[in-house]
């Protein structure tokens, strides 16, 4: 061949990292592809049949559907809500209430469980052996018993355990416990406590703004002071200079009235033990995750600051937890999801949570399906928004590469 012939023919050649594309079956991609559009089209044809299905068995039994009956008189009291609420108010109040119980008793868990968890992942590595041996105990202890076993423990001892309301104990002026709960002082309808919860909030974020620019202070210059007396002179001296200003405010405090007390704040059986069983159960598995987390960080961190003089306290606050926390925090999210969904098991002693409200409904209304979707729709809000905010919490204290 010379140098003026050409090939007969020419194919033209993908670019480089890329390649050409044929619509065969042989293809990955077609294949992949096809596979995918397969898959949805069963899950579309197994929804529909179950939608039909559901919807025939519904007029088959003369069962209206639909969300109509949330504006309905529910008819039944909730022995503990954070609002007012009757038996002449409707279903949607009824369920405003279970979620904010849920929210109530998930919120308090969550930070109570964390604050003993961090404490039971420090004792693990403590040089005391019996601090050491006793939160290995524990952690092994109670991560090996059901959750639901425990509730009923505590709830069997809060109840069983303690006097009645008569022969209640007195462990504080005003303050009374017995099978009934333990009642405490309250607030008063006093217009004071508004400006003392206000001042409260106030020093909170004060205390936080401060807080970010003494460590920023502290990376530029090396340079910090201590944070617990301001955080204390704002958090608890503002609202304690509004009460003197306004020479105190009205106490509600219980008093014994028949066969029960008036007045004052209660806190019930069923949230106690709910909330005791939560924090303990979580809080073993915290433990481990935290204990996990300091191990990660290697051990020439903690050699090279104790040689700079820093304080055992020190080292564990300003150099091991911040790298740590990268390793705590994925796993810990999990356990945060894992105790409000835990929560629903507040129906077996009695507590008044969404789900034991929702149950409630659907017994009384016959709407199993809404019943059934509003506990869904509830908890996958709530664990969602609590994956955002844990999220972006992570994406803040990571280490970010130079």
């Amino acid at each position: 061949m010379t140098d003026r012939q050409a090939p007969a023919t020419i194919k033209a050649a993908a670019p480089p990292g890329q390649a050409a594309f044929h619509l065969s079956i042989n293809n990955p991609l077609v294949r992949a592809i096809l596979w995918q559009v397969v898959a949805a089209f069963l899950v579309a044809l197994a929804a529909w049949y179950l939608v039909g299905n559901t919807m025939d068995n519904l007029a088959r039994l003369s069962i209206s559907s639909g969300f109509g009956f949330l504006e309905r008189e529910a008819g039944f009291q909730i022995g503990e809500s954070p609002v007012a609420f009757g038996p002449q108010d409707n279903y949607a109040r009824a369920f405003l209430v279970g979620l904010l119980n849920t929210l109530k008793v998930s919120g308090i868990g969550i930070v109570l469980a964390t604050i003993l968890g961090v404490a039971l992942g420090i004792a693990r590595l403590s040089d005391n052996w019996l601090v050491a041996r006793f939160a290995t105990f524990y952690v092994e202890t109670i991560r090996n018993l059901p959750l639901l076993l425990q509730l009923f423990l505590w709830y069997g001892l809060l109840t069983e355990g303690l006097p009645g309301p008569r022969q209640a104990l007195e462990p504080l002026p005003g303050v009374f416990l017995s099978n009934r709960g333990l009642k405490l002082p309250a607030p008063a309808d006093d217009p004071v406590w508004a400006w003392v919860a206000a001042a409260f909030g106030l020093g909170v974020i004060l205390t936080l703004v401060i807080s970010a620019w003494n460590t920023r202070r502290q990376a530029r210059t090396g340079r910090r002071f201590h944070m617990l007396p301001v955080g204390l002179g704002l958090v608890i001296g503002m609202p304690g200079l509004i009460l003197l200003a306004h020479g105190g405010g009205a106490i509600d405090v219980p008093v014994l009235q028949g066969f029960n007390f008036r007045g004052g704040m209660t806190l019930t059986p069923e949230f106690a033990a709910l909330l005791f069983g939560l924090v303990i159960y979580t809080a073993a598995f915290i433990g481990e995750i935290v204990r996990s987390g300091i191990l990660a960080v290697h051990r020439g961190q903690t050699e090279a600051a104790t040689a700079l003089g820093l304080t055992r306290g020190q080292v564990l606050r300003l150099v091991v937890l911040p790298q740590a926390l990268r390793v705590i925090i994925p796993p810990t999210t999990s356990q945060y999801l894992n105790l409000t969904k835990n929560s629903s098991l507040a129906v077996a002693i009695g507590f008044p949570d969404f789900v034991s409200i929702a149950n409630t409904t659907i017994n009384q209304t016959g709407q199993a399906v809404e019943g059934v979707l509003s506990i869904m729709a509830a908890y996958l809000v709530i664990s969602l928004s609590l994956s955002l905010l844990m999220n972006w919490y992570n994406r803040r204290v990571a280490l970010v590469e130079r």
